[in-house]
């Protein structure tokens, strides 16, 4: 992977709140992902940890409270969504999907020059897909689509990168080298934030961590937030949600 340095850009969120038709399923979250932070968002199924991520990218509007993100605002951020969120069924290209990425840059419709094709088919060799751009991207595997998602994402060469579970239904050996490209992507300075659900993986890459039950458990360092206390706790609050529906 090419390393190039960028100015990280920070999140803050002040007693924010996110939901559907009026309701709630995250509340009253105040914190900072500080610039160049790598952040882990667990929780219990149910939790909120999607919501969230979809209301700092601008999917959702706050239902009460702020998100503010430095520098560039909301053009610092670029979101790989959940695998199951997509429609397999369209027939586009694992190249076509990936450029996808670059269209801030140069617009939906332009045609791409010189360096923006050279910096797809660098993000497809990082990725391991070099040899299967011209594939219809729905009949790739489970992990061949989460590797073009993730070369999407690198394509938009973008401060802040939300990714929500990123390593959902795909094998060991695929986490670990698409894992490896993450950890890149925060060494180059970029903020990293992602929900996921493999706590030693969290515990093995992740310095910071928030834990979601509706509402917030802990935000902080990893080691501090992943206690035996603070995992029954958010278990707890989960389920008392649970029986007040």
């Amino acid at each position: 992977m090419v390393v190039n340095r960028v100015a990280a850009a920070g999140i803050e969120v002040d007693r924010v709140s996110f939901g559907w038709r009026g309701r709630p399923a995250v509340s009253d979250v105040s914190g900072v992902f500080t610039p160049g932070s790598m952040t882990a968002i667990v929780g219990p199924n149910g939790a909120g940890k999607s919501t969230l991520i979809k209301g700092i990218m601008g999917v959702l509007r706050p239902l009460a409270g702020n998100v503010r993100v430095s520098g560039a605002g909301r053009r610092e951020l670029a979101w790989l969504p959940q695998a199951a969120d997509l429609d397999r069924s369209f027939p586009i290209t694992v190249r076509e999907l990936v450029a996808m990425g670059a269209w801030r840059r140069v617009g939906a419709w332009r045609r791409f020059g010189r360096s923006e094709r050279d910096r797809i088919d660098q993000v497809l060799v990082d990725v391991g897909l070099q040899d299967l751009g011209d594939r219809i991207a729905g009949t790739l595997s489970g992990g061949q689509l989460q590797r073009a998602l993730f070369a999407r994402l690198m394509l938009q060469d973008t401060g802040v990168l939300l990714l929500d579970e990123p390593f959902a239904a795909v094998d060991s050996h695929t986490t670990e080298e698409l894992m490896a490209l993450l950890t890149g992507c925060h060494a180059q300075g970029r903020t990293v934030i992602a929900v996921l659900h493999d706590m030693e993986l969290v515990r093995a890459h992740f310095p910071r961590t928030l834990l979601l039950a509706g509402r917030t458990v802990a935000w902080g360092e990893t080691a501090d937030v992943l206690t035996e206390q603070n995992l029954r706790a958010a278990r707890a609050l989960r389920d008392q949600e649970l029986a007040w529906d």
